[in-house]
């Protein structure tokens, strides 16, 4: 829970969104309920609830993009309400529009707020003593929302660099293991959700430590890139590509079947060994094969995955090993994984 908290700072946002909502607006819900006020202890709760369920929702599917926007709509017109329901609750707007630059995009947050700003001051009318006043409010709330948006443009663009930094492979141009943690949890929950099934597919170079012997380290990156480009031009949009690690890459593929599996490793492993060269020598792969099972871990996932990629080597490289119990039909070297079983 704190390892994703650390490496992923929208749901950190949204989880601290939270935590500040239900100790914060708690207090004031017990208070307007003592004094009466059944109208606003009613919008809070809503409020209160919906951003509970947001913080769940994004916590179980990884999903922090459409969790902040709800979220963002939410408290902003949540606030709106309040105001409806009690004039003191008029003034969570503020801290609302500084908040909605932490759960979406600067230009998505600005709309949003100038939205809330005019809907207040139209639905608001009669709270305004004057004009005066009325322009008092839309310049504070306008020039809060200006101040949010010139620090959050500034700390989003920062981010950005950070977590490209962070989540891809400088040398392939892939994303690395960090991203690939992310995206095999995101499917484990997808997978539950929807019965969509995943399947993740291991490859590692044979004999790349011999490329790197003979030829140097910029021979091999070179081979690394090829099996990089050769691997993207043949996989769907819908599937991901990760650096595990050295010469070792994970496929993550979506809406697959055994025949379906069996195809793409199949057809992966011949394109790599006819067109992978270095220095005109052919340059193999072996593959580790794994579908994902009902209710399975990541951990045992990729376990099983590498067990069977471990196979490939031992029987003798340039193999495609499964390892679930399913038949080998594509005329390849390809074998079962006994350790599987």
């Amino acid at each position: 829970m704190l390892s994703r908290l650390k490496t992923d700072f929208q749901l950190s946002i949204i989880t601290l969104l939270g935590v500040c909502a239900f100790t914060g607006v708690t207090p004031f819900v017990i208070l307007r309920v003592l004094q009466g006020n059944v109208a606003a202890a009613i919008v809070d709760i809503v409020v209160l609830v919906s951003i509970a369920f947001g913080m769940v929702y994004a916590w179980i599917t990884g999903d922090t993009r459409r969790t902040g926007f709800g979220l963002t709509v939410l408290i902003c017109f949540g606030a709106i309400a309040a105001g409806i329901a009690g004039k003191a609750g008029f003034f969570w707007l503020y801290p609302c529009i500084v908040v909605s630059f932490f759960l979406v995009p600067p230009r998505e947050a600005v709309l949003i707020n100038l939205v809330a700003i005019v809907s207040a001051m139209i639905i608001q009318d009669d709270s305004f003593q004057s004009l005066t006043h009325m322009a008092s409010f839309f310049a504070t709330t306008v020039m809060t929302s200006v101040c949010a948006y010139v620090f959050a443009f500034r700390n989003y663009n920062h981010r950005t660099e950070l977590e490209l930094l962070a989540t891809v492979d400088p040398l392939t141009g892939v994303n690395n293991r960090r991203s690939m943690d992310k995206a095999l949890r995101m499917a484990l929950s997808d997978a539950l959700r929807t019965d969509r099934s995943y399947a993740v597919v291991m490859i590692d170079l044979d004999h790349f430590k011999k490329v790197n012997d003979e030829h140097g380290h910029s021979v091999g990156d070179e081979v690394l890139l090829s099996l990089v480009s050769l691997i993207q031009e043949r996989i769907r949009k819908t599937d991901r590509l990760f650096r595990y690690g050295g010469e070792e890459f994970v496929l993550l593929l979506s809406v697959v079947d055994v025949n379906s599996l069996r195809m793409i490793s199949a057809n992966l492993q011949t394109i790599i060994r006819q067109q992978l060269r270095c220095r005109e020598q052919a340059v193999t792969a072996s593959f580790g094969v794994a579908l994902l099972r009902e209710n399975e871990s990541v951990e045992t996932w990729l376990k099983r995955a590498d067990s069977a990629l471990y196979r490939a080597k031992e029987l003798g490289r340039d193999r495609i090993v499964f390892a679930d119990n399913t038949p080998a039909e594509d005329g390849q070297p390809c074998q079962l994984s006994s350790a599987a079983n």
